[in-house]
């Protein structure tokens, strides 16, 4: 096992690594990972995403869907890094979502730090938990499945 390292994987490189786009791209930097095993990104929640106009108008507050989604995008980075080119033109899908607990609302001018650490590992299949952290409070924690697979055949 590799030791964490600080890194600044951007924009740019996330969305090569992984086929999300605005507006459901929920990572925006990733900075730290360790090969394999774990990472920890950020998200800057703003209130001109799409969510915020209904859920809630007043009081916009982040769908903890999203919070989840946003820890699943960090594990599939985790994943497809540790992967390299045996992950081109795979996709991860999600596969099981349990133990999932909200905290505390996460609101637009927040930074949300997502922090992945895999559980498990078999053949195409990882576990991991995640939990994502505003301020160093926990907002959000989950544990989660999923596959990596060659990309759905289009009909």
């Amino acid at each position: 096992m590799s030791s964490e390292e600080n890194i600044n994987i951007d924009i740019n490189q996330i969305m090569k690594m992984i086929p999300h786009r605005y507006p459901i791209l929920l990572v925006d930097r990733i900075i730290e990972l360790t090969p394999g095993e774990s990472a920890t990104s950020l998200k800057n929640v703003t209130m001109n995403e799409p969510q915020f106009m209904g859920h809630f108008p007043g009081y916009p507050v982040m769908p903890g869907v999203l919070i989840i989604e946003s820890m699943a995008q960090t594990a599939a980075l985790v994943v497809v890094d540790f992967l390299g080119d045996e992950a081109m033109g795979k996709v991860v899908y999600f596969m099981t979502i349990d133990n999932a607990r909200f905290r505390k609302p996460v609101t637009p001018g927040d930074t949300m730090h997502v922090r992945v650490e895999k559980i498990q590992s078999r053949g195409p299949v990882w576990k991991f938990k995640g939990t994502a952290t505003v301020d160093g409070k926990v907002c959000a924690e989950a544990v989660f499945s999923a596959m990596i697979t060659d990309r759905a055949a289009e009909t």
